[in-house]
């Protein structure tokens, strides 16, 4: 028989996939207890699934449910999502609103739009690589920028740009409660970011997942809301991450000269973000559910982050460091006994505790001494048990 080499696209090379997302399917084939501090997922309990399945029963018994949907968003659903954004940071008219199916859909589109083969994009450092993977399949050359407690370093990257000599095409922040530092860019930065953004005439893409959960500390405007309409802003928003992540639905916040592009790229892609979801979540909102939901959540997720940083201090205190994020899901440890996380990730996991490495948030693979922990998926008593775990883990590697 001919072996043949398939007719692989040159963009093809550029999809690097996900370390993170690879993770779930490794801990689904485990049979033994795991503390999962893994995935950047809301607790099982704290999705509001018994709310959602009420809606279900009345939004989901009648066949129009399954319908397709308006490209740029089921109008009911564009309605609520506009009222409820009112007041916020992010409040918005209709002519910027498209629904997407998730964030990463929001980025996906970005890059399809913006990014050509060997356009320079910044990505923070560490990232979430999940947006980084994607401007590397759109063959961006990426342009890492270190994160400190402040977020982003915007002296570095007036600094690193000038070096490279290239504008970049786009600059990729998470401006609060990062993934993965759980950093928060300050209010100076973010004015400067804009700042050299417009002098360089270069895309923001203002990815905020999280920005809603703020547990403590004083509220920042976002990046959408300083830009002031600015077309450079490209704001990507989900409920992935304050209702339910198998939802899939998200939206963006752009320039009204953009939606028609954007309806004609997510019409090459799916079609329509899934229509159920999107009846869910409109009687979720309208239904008044979210504010409640979020009080919940934000209270908890409190309490697990003292939990966390509680056991890191017992377990960890002689041997790594920390952040310690107002909000969001996680925490960045950075060890300083010379253990390797990548290394690490295996024993760690046979002693019963998952984690991600440091090296899956940066694209060169930096960050061997560092890893993410995810406070908001377990429960106090676990997050204990799930610190020991890895202390554990961390002195049979050391040995």
């Amino acid at each position: 028989m001919t072996v043949r080499t398939l007719p692989y696209a040159g963009r093809a090379a550029g999809l690097v996939g996900s370390v993170i997302d690879s993770s779930t399917a490794l801990l689904h084939r485990q049979t033994h207890d795991i503390v999962r501090f893994a995935m950047g997922s809301p607790a099982a309990e704290a999705v509001p699934a018994e709310i959602l399945a009420g809606i279900a029963a009345v939004e989901l018994s009648r066949p129009d449910a399954y319908d397709y949907a308006a490209t740029e968003g089921d109008p009911p659903l564009h309605a609520a999502l506009l009222e409820s954004l009112r007041g916020t940071s992010d409040e918005t008219t209709a002519d910027r609103l498209t629904i997407t199916a998730g964030g990463m859909q929001g980025l996906d589109l970005f890059c399809k739009i913006f990014v050509d083969p060997g356009d320079l994009v910044v990505v923070e450092s560490p990232t979430y690589t999940n947006g980084s993977a994607t401007a590397l399949s759109y063959g961006a050359e990426l342009l890492e920028v270190p994160v400190d407690v402040d977020g982003l370093d915007v002296d570095e990257l007036e600094r690193l740009v000038e070096a490279t000599g290239r504008l970049p095409k786009a600059i990729y922040t998470i401006p609060t409660f990062q993934n993965p530092s759980g950093a928060t860019l300050s209010l100076a930065r973010r004015h400067r970011l804009l700042e050299l953004a417009r002098s360089w005439g270069s895309m923001v893409i203002d990815d905020d997942p999280y920005g809603l959960l703020r547990f403590e500390g004083a509220q920042l405007p976002t990046v959408r809301e300083l830009g002031a309409g600015d077309p450079l802003v490209f704001a990507v928003r989900t409920f992935s991450k304050i209702v339910a992540p198998g939802l899939r639905v998200g939206w963006v916040d752009t320039d009204p000269e953009l939606q028609p592009l954007l309806i004609n790229a997510k019409q090459a892609m799916d079609t329509c973000t899934n229509l159920p979801a999107q009846r869910l979540l409109t009687r979720f909102l309208t239904g008044g559910h979210l504010d409640n939901h979020l009080a919940t959540q934000r209270t908890e997720y409190k309490r697990r982050k003292v939990a966390m940083h509680e056991a890191l201090t017992r377990s960890f205190g002689d041997i790594a460091r920390w952040t310690d994020p107002e909000g969001g899901f996680f925490l960045w440890v950075t060890l300083e006994n010379g253990v390797d996380t990548a290394a690490l990730f295996e024993v760690a996991l046979a002693e019963g505790v998952a984690f991600i490495p440091g090296p899956a948030f940066s694209p060169s693979g930096r960050f061997t001494d560092a890893l993410r922990l995810c406070f908001a998926s377990t429960k106090p008593d676990r997050i204990h048990e799930g610190i020991t775990r890895l202390r554990r883990a961390v002195d049979l590697l050391a040995k």
